[in-house]
């Protein structure tokens, strides 16, 4: 039997997102395949034990690459991955709500079971320069992304969920 696996996926425009991507990786060490949006196919999904979305929130909604990657996804692995743990780590401008209500929606419909509180950083950007700058994650919001890695990966190795 495979250790199992907790798949990463993620999209940035501004490093946000990818800084906490990466630090949920290093959480999880060895059980962590971090895996950009654009890269993850329907296999990858039946793969892995887990999952762990992360991405921005653009116009209040989840980033066009990541609603992508569900849209290629979606059916291919419908009914077959049923009861998967899964958590969601969003970079927000002002309050993260559409986007974690859009991929709360999409992990409804495929029957996955939320095993962590959501975390959504809040990065305040409301000028367009700010929008659109690269961003740099607080230390604390990055050691709150990697101890979800870490809390997933044990769970997945513990058979928790």
């Amino acid at each position: 039997m495979t250790d199992p696996t907790l798949l990463i996926a993620w999209h940035s425009r501004t490093g946000a997102s990818e800084a906490m991507a990466r630090a949920a990786a290093n959480g999880a060490g060895d059980a962590a395949r971090l895996l950009a949006a654009h890269e993850v196919m329907p296999k990858d999904l039946l793969e892995a034990s887990g999952y762990l979305f992360v991405c921005p929130e653009n116009l209040a909604t989840m980033s066009g690459m990541m609603k992508e990657m569900f849209d290629r996804c979606y059916y291919p692995v419908l009914g077959r991955i049923e009861g998967r743990a899964f958590a969601t780590i969003i970079s927000a401008g002002s309050d993260g709500e559409g986007a974690q209500a859009q991929t709360d929606r999409i992990a409804q419909g495929w029957r996955l079971k939320r095993v962590a509180d959501r975390i959504i950083v809040n990065m305040q950007a409301q000028t367009p320069e700010e929008i659109l700058a690269q961003k740099t994650v607080p230390d604390d919001r990055l050691a709150e992304c990697e101890a979800l890695g870490e809390a997933m990966a044990e769970g997945l190795r513990m058979g928790v969920f």
